[in-house]
């Protein structure tokens, strides 16, 4: 069996989750496995058809009124338990914030190995193998396991979303029981930033600044083209977040997000490796910078040597015309 992790935010499962049950869903059939999901929680008995309609032939649900928010301790307890009951071959996570929190914490308590924003999975001799990026991007190397449950995590953005199907699983709920002492960590209380905007992890497109935008009040330039296009959101560089002219959350790089969008525009980066660590899986990439030399050149598909105050104005007005038609 291959089971997945699915992570639920506001109600909802994360469109990650369902990017690495549809991979599952791939590998199973190669495997001759079943791919199963678990959903842990409480309350979530309505978001089981959805699991099913995306490849999940059987749905666990963990549920305890303790694990209503993200607890560590909690949900590790609560998965490890059930790995311990079913025994699963392979399991998988979507490398989010909570899947590379959760997932090491479970594998520690198995005593098995894991692979962690994984790129690509394929099978070879009859086991998973997964392909992750190394040395901040600038190599790949390929990793098979020795121990069971086999345990990766995958990339958000880079695998593609199965096309969901007319099914229902069989939905298996458990009670999970687990002492409230042993819960050590929980929230209590969720802070939304004003205007909260799409996650750069889950955005198709990144508009994303740096040094070269000389201020806090240009980023309003980039907010107006991420309001033109669908699906985008707002990033940058880590020199702008160190400046403190835009909030941690949107940082790209080796130490804030990792990004896989369809389409990553980068303006005034100058594109340092730990800056190109993070957004170098993009599809594709246009670059805007005064530097001819600079290195975010060498990654991009497309790139345009000038000044960006002159390139984005005709550039809103060009998506202004293309999108209203």
């Amino acid at each position: 069996m291959i089971l997945v992790y699915m992570e639920v935010r506001e109600g909802k499962i994360k469109k990650s989750s369902l990017e690495v049950l549809s991979e599952a869903q791939r590998r199973g059939g190669d495997l001759g496995m079943e791919t199963a999901a678990v959903l842990v929680g409480h309350g979530l008995d309505s978001l089981a058809p959805e699991v099913s309609r995306f490849g999940a032939s059987k749905v666990y649900i963990l549920e305890n009124s303790l694990l209503s928010h993200y607890s560590p301790s909690g949900y590790t307890q609560a998965l490890l338990s059930l790995t311990e009951e079913i025994k699963p071959e392979v399991m998988l996570f979507a490398a989010t914030y909570m899947g590379k929190d959760l997932a090491p914490r479970l594998a520690a308590k198995l005593g098995v190995g894991l692979a962690s924003d994984c790129t690509q999975t394929s099978i070879n001799n009859g086991k998973l193998e997964v392909v992750r990026p190394i040395f901040a991007g600038k190599a790949f190397a390929s990793f098979t396991f020795k121990s069971t449950p086999q345990m990766a995590s995958l990339r958000p953005n880079v695998f593609p979303l199965g096309d969901p199907v007319d099914s229902q699983g069989e939905t298996v709920k458990k009670e999970v029981v687990i002492p409230e002492a042993q819960v050590r960590d929980r929230v209590t209380e969720i802070v939304r930033a004003e205007g909260a905007e799409l996650d750069v992890t889950e955005a198709d497109i990144i508009v994303s600044g740096g040094r070269g935008l000389k201020g806090p009040e240009n980023f309003d330039l980039l907010r107006e083209l991420v309001s033109l296009l669908p699906h985008s959101s707002l990033g940058a560089s880590r020199s702008a977040v160190d400046a403190e002219w835009i909030d941690h959350q949107h940082q790209v790089g080796q130490t804030g997000k990792t990004v896989s969008p369809n389409l990553y525009m980068a303006f005034g980066i100058s594109g340092a490796i730990q800056h190109l660590a993070g957004m170098s899986s993009s599809k594709y990439i246009v670059a805007v910078n005064k530097d001819p030399e600079a290195p975010i050149f060498k990654v991009a598909d497309f790139g345009i040597v000038g000044d960006l105050f002159q390139v984005i104005p005709p550039l809103k007005e060009e998506l202004k015309k293309v999108l209203s038609e």
